[in-house]
């Protein structure tokens, strides 16, 4: 979400207003964008919360439902978005979504080019990194899912930052009012060696060309074609591997090494023999960290490539 206040500079400190999109988060797996309109209520398992409740306050804020449970109503950042959009397509998530913005050099006032759309997931963060005056031009062969992402767009307050078009890019390439007025070019296609080309034509001098693929097979073919008008080629994969952190009780005497971790009991109350008073039975304790035992794997391989200077 990339609101504007009257000023024009961007804000993400203003109250939730009639119409806005927010993000109700219940727990970190289990969040939904919701509009906001005044008479209607979400319905969860934490009881009924009344859309009115939320006009004025600011994002961030906690409410709570007629039970007394409560959700926090957060901003639609890009990152929040990538979580909750409705999938069209395979989308690209928040490690490939970071390297790529930053290897691109995008950077505010940028003019960028994708294919394709798809659900929108990276159109929205390139939104962010090239405003308030840069510009993002996005295509998708497919008119319905070109349709559902301008109603997205629209939604999360990038719309005027992002043009939708509707254009098979492998086999017509891009339109040529935009060659040479691109600072950087992403690809993703089934064959994107067809639209490299193209590519090369839209970018500025020192302009950097980046292409998503599932497959190997895909890389080599596509390096093939930026050896003739590209330099400094290169390919990552990126994985990401998050940790666990908990709390353990550390408790000597057990164990080959005399000390064992496991996870802290429920605190139980231990009553002395002084009437009405009570001491919490405790242990030492200390911070564990360890990898998740679910680990996203590969995704797909991110190559760039910088058109060279003649």
């Amino acid at each position: 979400m990339i609101p504007a206040d009257p000023s024009g500079r961007l804000s993400l400190l203003r109250r939730i207003q009639e119409g806005d999109l927010v993000i109700v988060y219940e727990r970190h797996d289990h969040m939904k964008a919701v509009k906001v309109i005044n008479g209607s209520v979400l319905q969860n398992r934490f009881g009924v919360f009344k859309h009115s409740d939320w006009i004025g306050k600011k994002f961030g804020s906690k409410v709570f439902s007629h039970k007394k449970g409560f959700v926090y109503l957060l901003a639609p950042t890009p990152e929040l978005w990538t979580l909750v959009l409705s999938h069209r397509t395979q989308i690209l998530y928040i490690a490939d979504i970071s390297f790529l913005v930053m290897y691109l050099e995008i950077v505010p006032g940028c003019v960028v080019l994708e294919s394709g759309t798809g659900s929108g997931s990276l159109t929205t963060s390139l939104a962010r990194a090239v405003a308030p005056m840069g510009h993002v031009h996005t295509f998708d062969f497919h008119e319905q899912r070109a349709a559902s992402a301008r109603e997205d767009f629209e939604k999360t307050g990038v719309n005027k930052l992002v043009t939708v078009g509707v254009r098979d890019i492998q086999g017509e390439g891009f339109p040529d009012e935009l060659i040479g007025q691109a600072d950087a070019v992403f690809l993703d296609l089934p064959q994107p060696w067809l639209a490299i080309p193209s590519a090369g034509k839209m970018l500025k001098a020192d302009g950097i060309l980046c292409s998503f693929s599932p497959c190997i097979e895909q890389v080599q073919r596509s390096c093939e074609t930026l050896e003739l008008k590209f330099t400094d080629i290169r390919t990552f994969e990126i994985l990401l591997r998050t940790y666990e952190i908990k709390e353990v009780r550390a408790e000597v005497g057990e164990g080959d090494d005399g000390f064992s971790l496991r996870s802290p009991p429920r605190k139980k109350r231990q009553h002395s023999t002084e009437k009405g008073s009570a001491v919490e039975a405790s242990g030492a304790t200390t911070v564990m960290a360890k990898p998740c035992s679910e680990t996203r794997g590969h995704t797909g391989y991110l190559t760039f490539a910088r058109l060279k200077c003649l």
